[in-house]
């Protein structure tokens, strides 16, 4: 049994060694600082992506058609396509940009996300293609105010 106990710890402990190889980040914050403070949705995909040309095909998005708290809103989205990275955009808030990947090869492109937004308004989603497009999807939501959506 203690022979067991030390082969699962050892295992896992080179499992967890490798893991942080595999992760790559970029902080954008830093690296694109116009897409934190652009205030629409195009001027923030243009300072992101340098276009604004969307291609609305080949990325899901799913939200509430009505939220109820705007604090969390539940937000699925993914792709089939072979992609650089993708970002999450909504028009409800000052500024546009919420969130921003960087996808590698190894990357399971399916997202699950709460996002905060202050009224109603939409949410884009914009995946940067290997071949250079920008493929989107945009679904429209209702934020209820007070939490009722009467």
């Amino acid at each position: 049994m203690e022979r067991r106990k030390f082969l699962s710890m050892t295992l896992g402990a080179l499992a967890l060694a490798t893991v942080p190889a595999s992760v790559k980040a970029e902080d954008y914050r830093k690296s694109k600082p116009a897409v934190w403070s652009a205030h629409t949705v195009n001027d923030a995909i243009k300072a992101m992506y340098g276009s604004d040309a969307l291609v609305m095909e080949g990325v899901k998005v799913k939200a509430p058609k009505v939220a109820s708290n705007g604090g969390a809103i539940p937000v699925d989205f993914s792709t089939s396509k072979d992609i650089t990275s993708i970002a999450v955009f909504q028009d409800a808030n000052p500024e546009a940009a919420v969130c921003a990947y960087t996808v590698t090869k190894y990357s399971i492109n399916k997202y699950s996300i709460k996002i905060k937004m202050a009224k109603s308004g939409s949410i884009t989603i914009v995946a940067q293609g290997k071949d250079g497009k920008l493929y989107a999807a945009k679904q429209s939501l209702d934020v209820a105010l007070g939490g009722c959506e009467g």
